[in-house]
């Protein structure tokens, strides 16, 4: 739900708020600023993490390192490997797999503990997609193996 608030922009910042909605058919001003506020605070609240572009929408990633949603689908991938590891082997053997400090493996863990539904949405959806691909490729295989 959402509360309307009166907020006051710097002219520089109200241009740039601007600029980015032009550029972002279907956006508003409100949707941009709620979005990058939002961001912000998340970032605030979780060092190391920063939100990137991407044909599929803005998501949470390791400043400098892959996106949130990668980490944690390599998380599940050990986990089916490997069900008896917890604790702190499987958060070593995470860093081990992704190739991240154990910091930033504990960086990644503690956002998608606060915001575990956006980053499985996201998981799933690359599932759905990488299949819907796959699926597409093995048509296009068989139409090209196919003899008149």
């Amino acid at each position: 739900m959402t509360a309307p608030r009166s907020v006051r922009f710097d002219e520089e910042v109200l241009s740039r708020l601007d600029k980015y909605v032009k550029e972002h058919p279907g956006s508003s001003s409100s949707s941009v600023a709620n979005m990058f506020i939002d961001e912000s605070l998340r970032a605030y609240e979780h060092p190391g993490i920063v939100f990137r572009p991407g044909p599929a929408g803005r998501r949470a990633a390791l400043a400098g390192g892959p996106d949130v949603w990668e980490v944690i689908a390599a998380l599940n991938a050990i986990r089916t490997e490997s069900p008896d590891l917890n604790g702190n082997a499987l958060a070593s053997e995470l860093a081990a797999v992704t190739g991240l400090s154990s910091v930033r493996v504990s960086v990644a863990l503690r956002y998608y503990a606060a915001y575990s539904d956006e980053i499985d949405e996201r998981i799933a959806s690359n599932v759905e997609v990488s299949e819907r691909e796959e699926q597409l490729w093995a048509a296009q295989q068989a139409l090209l193996r196919r003899k008149p």
